[in-house]
This record gives C-alpha cells, structure tokens and sequence, in this order.
C-alpha cells in the first residue's frame, strides 16, 4: 500500500472513493492475519508531503503531478539505492530493478524506465501519442512490451485529458542521464 503517495489524495477524491467502497455489496470473508517478514520502509514523497489543492487542478502539469503521485509513478520509476527511493536527484530516473518472478532464486529482473525529459536516457523525444500508448497499453516506443511492474493495466481507461496531463507533468521532470 502506497500510503506514502495516497497522502495527497484531495478530500473530495477520498470521499468519491468511500463513496465507491460503500457501495459495493459486502462479501463474508475471512482473512488470515497478515505475517510481515520485512520492516515496512516508506520513503517520503516530496510532492505528496507538499500536499496539492483543488485550484491547482486548474494547471495540467500540476494536476498531471497529483494523477502521477496517486499512480505512484515515481515509486518505481526513480533511482533507488540500498532499500531507498532517492526522490530528490534521482525523480523518474528509473533503473530500479524488479524481478519477474518474485521468490524464485536468479528470476530475470526488469529495470523501471527513465521517464524524465531526457531526450535520449528518457522520454523527452518520444511524441505524445508513444507516451500514452506506454502509460495505457503497456507499449514502448519501439514496439515492445513493457514488463512488470508497470500497470498499464490500470491506467488502460484513464481519460484522455488525463493522460494529457500526466504526459504535461513528465515533460516538466528535469532530464537526467
């Protein structure tokens, strides 16, 4: 649970959703009490400690930020280095590795993408129309699939002026090689 990017959720975004939990028709069941095996680590988020507000969801890069902290976009997609997200220098540098397999021995890994503004490390040449089809289809540019753990999958039915913004708030991620 991204509670450290679920902070920044507005209070009228958090009512629509317990609005939406609400009305969904209970089911009896019974769930184990959970075994942690790992401290739990969060690493602050800047934007969501910052905190966003209705008017700036007037501004499509600053509403695109608030869609990407509450995607948690930069979770995956920001350097990070012995257990720890480094939001500060390295934002959307990506390179942080995940294995496709989770708990089976030498499982080959996949790296998060560079999606700053970077015009050959990142995605500040790809066009508007190859962001969205990586954000909602799970396509990179040259055609192939990106790998778990980008969730697509989620964002497949966003709507276009949705992503228009998010595409507005990564072009506005200062480059990194």
């Amino acid at each position: 649970m991204p509670a450290n990017f679920y902070k920044a959720v507005l209070p009228d975004d958090h009512a629509a959703v317990v609005a939406y939990l609400r009305s969904i028709k209970p089911v009896r069941n019974e769930v184990a009490v959970p075994v942690y095996k790992l401290p739990i680590h969060r690493d602050a988020y800047p934007q969501a400690e910052a905190g966003f507000s209705q008017t700036m969801m007037n501004n499509p890069v600053k509403h695109g930020a608030y869609l990407a902290t509450i995607g948690h976009c930069m979770e995956c997609n920001s350097a990070f280095s012995r257990g720890v997200s480094d939001f500060r220098t390295g934002l959307g540098k990506g390179s942080r590795a995940f294995p496709l397999r989770e708990g089976v021995p030498d499982s080959p890994t996949s790296l998060a993408a560079n999606i700053t503004s970077h015009p050959t490390a990142g995605i500040g040449d790809w066009s508007d129309a190859e962001i969205a089809r990586a954000i909602q289809k799970g396509i990179g540019r040259e055609g192939r699939a990106l790998q778990p753990p980008m969730a697509f999958g989620f964002y497949a039915r966003i709507r276009e002026s949705d992503v228009k913004d998010i595409i507005d708030n990564l072009r506005s991620v200062p480059p990194l090689d």
